[in-house]
């Protein structure tokens, strides 16, 4: 089976207390920590990479973002997904080639910019067509921005959330989505559902199983733990 299949196999026949949980490296040495602690795969944050590059979130230029994303795939054996944000306004085939050709075996892709929600359908009709570039050789974790832009009607979510599986999204990703809400939502919502968990507060991955999640990703969260310690390590040696 292809890394791509293995990857898709893993959002599949889970029990509801055991999610797939995918750390979210920003650079090859927490890469390989992640790796070597035995998760199956990897999740790489945009946020966690721009915040490693110096650049602010959603400001990486695509070029640094895909370099980044093979040096982490170089570095490791098990499947990595990449947040490409909105695709960096590369049309579906070349956004597609670009993905491939790092490595990786998923993406992650939002549904709005600047600030705003997308148009549901027409970001469907993109998604198709990423879909029908790809194949099955990248997993399409489709965004849903709902909860982040102030929307917070479920209805709303599943709706959109509809749309893009049936363009061919392998998962859908209600972001910001609050704990007590993914019942409703997995309700609602076909396949895999990705919940972001983004501090170390709140439920515990196995307790968001249990209300829905289907996998786990912790966006630039564990980036920031991280440079949280080794700013103590700093003060440490002044």
């Amino acid at each position: 089976m292809s890394k791509a299949g293995t990857f898709r196999a893993l959002h599949h026949h889970r029990a509801p207390e055991d999610p797939l949980v995918l750390p979210g490296p920003w650079d090859a040495v927490s890469a390989r920590v992640f790796a070597e602690a035995g998760f199956p795969g990897l999740a790489v944050p945009s946020a966690g990479v721009a915040a490693s590059l110096g650049y602010e979130d959603g400001q990486v230029p695509a070029d640094e973002m895909f370099a980044a994303v093979a040096r982490i795939v170089r570095a490791v054996d098990v499947p990595v997904s990449a947040d490409v944000e909105g695709g960096y306004g590369l049309a579906p085939k070349e956004l597609v080639e670009r993905l491939l050709e790092t490595g990786a075996v998923g993406c992650n892709l939002e549904d709005s910019e600047g600030g705003e929600l997308k148009d549901p359908h027409e970001h469907a009709a993109w998604l198709a067509e990423v879909r029908a570039a790809a194949g099955d050789r990248l997993f399409v974790n489709a965004r849903v921005d709902t909860y982040a832009y102030g929307v917070p009607d479920p209805e709303r979510t599943i709706e959109r959330a509809a749309l893009y599986v049936a363009a061919g999204a392998d998962c859908v990703y209600p972001i910001e989505a609050p704990p007590e809400v993914l019942p409703l939502l997995r309700s609602g919502i076909r396949g895999p559902v990705n919940v972001g968990v983004f501090t170390e507060e709140g439920p515990s991955p196995a307790e968001l199983g249990v209300r829905g999640a289907t996998r786990i990703t912790f966006g630039p969260g564990l980036q920031r733990r991280a440079t949280r310690a080794l700013r103590e390590i700093a003060a440490q040696l002044v």
